[in-house]
C-alpha cells in the first residue's frame, strides 16, 4: 500500500521520543544538531525559541508512505550535503556552528510578486504538513524520512507566475567560509536545482522547514530545503536562498558537473541504470548489514501520482 489516511499516522509513530528526542538524548547529540536555531515567529507563534525545535500544529497527510521509517540518527547522520564536505559523515560534523538565521529567499522572474523575503514571511501563511517519503539517492542506498513541510504548489501561488514560465530554478546560499565545502571544486557553486512547472506544482511536492516533527538541522538542509520524492535525492537542494521563474529548462549543477551521468530529471528509474551501477536495487540505510538490497520501483513508487507528467517522453533520453 503506498499511502495511508491522514487519521492513521500519528506524531508519536514516527520515532521513540525516549531514545531520540527527549533532553537528555539531545544534549547528548548536540554534536549531530548543534546550531539548528530556529526563530519562534517562524509559524506563527507557536515555536519555542530553542534548537531543533519542535514544530506546532503539524497536519497529517495522505501523501504519507505506512513504510517503517529509519531513525533519527541513520538521518542526520548519514546524508549529502557537498556544500559542507564530500563525506557522508561531513555534513553534521562541519554544520556544527552554521547558523540559519537570520535568513531570506529572493523571488525572482516572471511572476506578478518577486522581491526578498524573510523566511518567515515566506512560510507564515501556510500549513504545514507532515510528508512521509521515501527518499532514493542516485548512490543506490535509500530511507524513509519524515519530513514536515509545505506543498511548494501553494508557494507558487502566492507568487502569481505568469505564462512565460515554463520551470521553476532554486539556488542554495554561496558562503565559501561557512559552508567549507565549497571549497571544493567537485561542483559549480552555488549549487543549482530545478523542476518544470508541472513538477513543481505537483502535491508531492513540498518545500520542508522540518523532520521528525522538529525544525531541521543544518545538516539537512536548515532552515528549508525541496523534496521532490519520485527523484533522486540530490535533486532535493538544501539551504534555499533563491527561488526563480525561468522561460526555459535551467542548467543543474550535477548536470554541468557529469552530463552523461547526472540528467535534468533525475527520475527514479531502475530501468535505466547509472554509467557506473545499477539502478535495479537499493540498499536501505539501517536495514542491517547481512540485509539483502531490495528492488527499486519506477519513480520511486509514486508513478500513481506522477506518471502522467513524462507522458509521451522517453525517460531513458531524458533522465
Amino acid at each position: 500500500m503506498l499511502i495511508k489516511k491522514p487519521i492513521s499516522i500519528k506524531s508519536s509513530e514516527i520515532t521513540s521520543e525516549t531514545n531520540y528526542l527527549n533532553r537528555r538524548n539531545f544534549l547528548k547529540s548536540s554534536t549531530l544538531i548543534g546550531g539548528s536555531m530556529i526563530s519562534s515567529s517562524l509559524i506563527g507563534a507557536n515555536l519555542p525559541d530553542e534548537p531543533f525545535a519542535e514544530l506546532k500544529d503539524v497536519q497529517p497527510s495522505k501523501y504519507s508512505t505506512d513504510e517503517k521509517i529509519n531513525n533519527f540518527l541513520d538521518v542526520t547522520s548519514y546524508n549529502n550535503y557537498y556544500e559542507f564536505g564530500l563525506d557522508k559523515d561531513d555534513p553534521y560534523k562541519n554544520s556544527r556552528d552554521f547558523q540559519s538565521r537570520p535568513w531570506s529567499i529572493e523571488v525572482t522572474g516572471e511572476a506578478e510578486k518577486t522581491g526578498v523575503f524573510d523566511i518567515e514571511d515566506f512560510i507564515k501563511p501556510h500549513l504545514l504538513e507532515e510528508r512521509i517519503y521515501r527518499m532514493r539517492c542516485v548512490e543506490a542506498w535509500s530511507m524513509v524520512i519524515p519530513w514536515v513541510g509545505i506543498p511548494l504548489a501553494d508557494i507558487i501561488k502566492t507568487f502569481k507566475p505568469l505564462s512565460s514560465a515554463t520551470h521553476v530554478k532554486f539556488e542554495t546560499l554561496h558562503d565559501r567560509e561557512r559552508m567549507p565545502g565549497q571549497k571544493s571544486r567537485v561542483l559549480k557553486w552555488p549549487y543549482r536545482e530545478g523542476l518544470t512547472i508541472q513538477e513543481a506544482v505537483n502535491p508531492l511536492t513540498i518545500m520542508a522547514v522540518g523532520m521528525y516533527g522538529r525544525a531541521l538541522p543544518n545538516q539537512n538542509g536548515a532552515p528549508i530545503r525541496l523534496v521532490v520524492p519520485w527523484k533522486y535525492g540530490f535533486k532535493g537542494i538544501k539551504g534555499i536562498v533563491k527561488m526563480s521563474f525561468v522561460k526555459s529548462q535551467p542548467k543543474t549543477s550535477w548536470e554541468m558537473a557529469a552530463p552523461n551521468e547526472y540528467g535534468f530529471y533525475a527520475n527514479v528509474n531502475p530501468k535505466v541504470s547509472h554509467p557506473r551501477w545499477s539502478q535495479a536495487r537499493e540498499r536501505r540505510i539501517g536495514s542491517g548489514v547481512f540485509a539483502s538490497k531490495q528492488p527499486t520501483q519506477l519513480f520511486n513508487g509514486y508513478g500513481e501520482q506522477v506518471a502522467h507528467l513524462y507522458d509521451g517522453l522517453n525517460l531513458r533520453r531524458h533522465f
